[in-house]
């Protein structure tokens, strides 16, 4: 059995293959190819464009395949949506479809955009959500820079964004928000029906969505005398209940955790003051639930 695996090209290109990597794949892009390698023979790799991939995946010319939530919507793509993986090209987090408008502009909200001339790359998706309001409007696609062409090309856009600061550097105001969309591991009917593919399927989403879980957090050895085990448990978090190993010092304990990295700041100082010692911090791979 071989999956025939899409992987997004362009933006998220380098940040999938750093996700795989720490799920615990190597895959090399090697010069202009499509077809990546993968350190595992049962993955057949190919690099798309993400608004192409679940037409493909659709169409059974790839097995599964990561793309944005908003792809899949724009062209009604009839796909098993397996795991949502919240990365981006910039680290972690959520991107938004939005309406927007030169800062001068008088539209306010999807009711003022009767007659008007929107730019965007995403036509239907912005085409039902008039329809949705019960407007009319002229919507052109846009090859590309279309924070630019308001006021003179069009009267607004939806485009989309991570942070808003493009928007901002172009005198754009958001209006509305269209759709809120991210990563999705997605499937082929027929793949996700085929037992060995979606074992093998089920796999890669674990792992990858184990990845995302660990991006944040870290893991904690500490060596704890046992008069002040209690008060040490006291102050840890964790994911479930924390790991005490006996040492060959009847006296002390080992005590493993897993935390939020951000959290491990404060906490080491705090876990000093209580008597602990010996504390290190290791990063983690995956974090599987």
């Amino acid at each position: 059995m071989t999956l025939k695996l899409g992987l997004p090209k362009g933006s998220l290109q380098d940040a999938t293959v750093e996700l795989f990597r720490r799920a615990g794949w190597k895959i090399n892009i090697s010069g202009r190819s499509y077809y990546p390698t993968i350190d595992d023979p049962a993955l057949e790799c190919t690099l798309l464009r993400a608004q192409e991939m679940a037409r493909y995946v659709e169409q059974g010319l790839l097995d599964c395949g990561l793309t944005g939530y908003d792809w899949v919507m724009e062209y009604h793509s009839d796909v098993e949506i397996v795991a949502d993986l919240v990365y981006s090209k910039t680290g972690s987090g959520k991107a938004r479809w939005v309406l927007a408008v030169p800062e001068d502009s008088p539209i306010r909200s999807v009711k003022d955009l009767s007659g008007k001339r929107i730019a965007t790359e995403a036509v239907g998706m912005t085409e039902r959500y008039l329809a949705q309001h019960g407007i009319t409007a002229k919507v052109e696609f846009s090859w590309g820079a279309t924070e630019v062409k308001p006021p003179h090309l069009a009267d607004a856009i939806v485009e989309i964004t991570e942070t808003g600061s493009s928007l901002r550097a172009n005198n754009l105001r958001i209006v509305e928000t269209i759709l809120e969309t991210n990563t999705k591991l997605i499937a082929n009917k027929q793949a996700w029906a085929d037992p060995e593919k979606k074992q093998k399927i089920e796999q890669i989403a674990m792992l990858l969505t184990g990845a995302i879980d660990a991006e944040t957090k870290v893991g904690l050895l500490i060596n704890v005398p046992k008069k002040c085990q209690d008060a040490v448990l006291r102050v840890l978090p964790s994911l479930n209940k924390p790991t005490i190993s006996a040492l060959t010092d009847p006296d002390w304990v080992d005590v493993t955790v897993v935390l939020d990295e951000r959290v491990a700041r404060d906490l080491i100082p705090e876990l000093k003051r209580l008597g602990a010692q010996g504390i290190v911090e290791f990063p983690l791979n995956k974090v599987i639930h």
